[in-house]
């Protein structure tokens, strides 16, 4: 398995880690600021708010699009447990959810697996939100997790037996993907598990 750059021994089965770990993307959540007076004159008319008909329907979208975008992340690690499980992506559907760029990390993990006879079992809990969808020819998303990964063991394939890990490895750790819509598909390209816990 791939090691991070930074931490003393690998995470048994985490996401692959790039050599340089990328920044966390963090959304930038608009603050709504209201002002507030304590100034009791009514001399200003009182108005009922104008109604706005495109709020409705802009929320409407963006939690369809939001809704789509963790769909297509939670298939694709769905894809990665089960070619985890036995080291290959043959049979699983992460080259329909995943890109090359993406699967080259994955597929080098596999490939350390299946040299040293390991294999996993269990699974992962997932905690993903989109934290940012960006506008353009190609739309971009990015998605923020905490994967949990105390009950995804990694084993030995022919004894069934958990291989001894350094106890000091993340469990829990925050990882981001960038995921492009290519057509009316969400296709992840990039995992990024970072150096710290969640």
């Amino acid at each position: 398995m791939k090691r991070a750059p930074s931490r003393k021994a690998p995470l048994p089965v985490a996401p692959p880690v790039p050599k340089h770990l990328a920044v966390l993307l963090l959304a930038g959540g608009l603050l709504a600021l209201t002002g507030c007076s304590d100034n009791n004159s009514d001399t200003t008319p009182k108005t009922s708010p104008t109604p706005t008909t495109a709020s409705p329907s802009a929320s409407s979208t963006v939690d369809t699009e939001n809704a789509a975008v963790l769909a297509a992340y939670t298939r694709s690690w769905e894809a990665r447990r089960e070619a985890y499980s036995k080291a290959s992506v043959a049979g699983t559907d992460l080259k329909k959810t995943t890109t090359l760029r993406a699967l080259f990390d994955i597929e080098t993990d596999l490939t350390t697996m299946r040299k040293a006879g390991q294999v996993t079992t269990g699974k992962p809990v997932i905690h993903p939100k989109v934290t940012k969808v960006a506008p353009g020819k190609i739309r971009k998303a990015t998605v923020t997790d905490c994967v949990d990964t105390t009950n995804w063991t990694l084993i030995d394939k022919a004894s069934k037996k958990a291989v001894p890990l350094p106890t000091t490895r993340l469990t829990k750790y925050v990882t981001t993907a960038t995921l492009e819509k290519w057509g009316k598909t969400w296709m992840v390209t990039k995992f990024t598990a970072q150096d710290r816990s969640c």
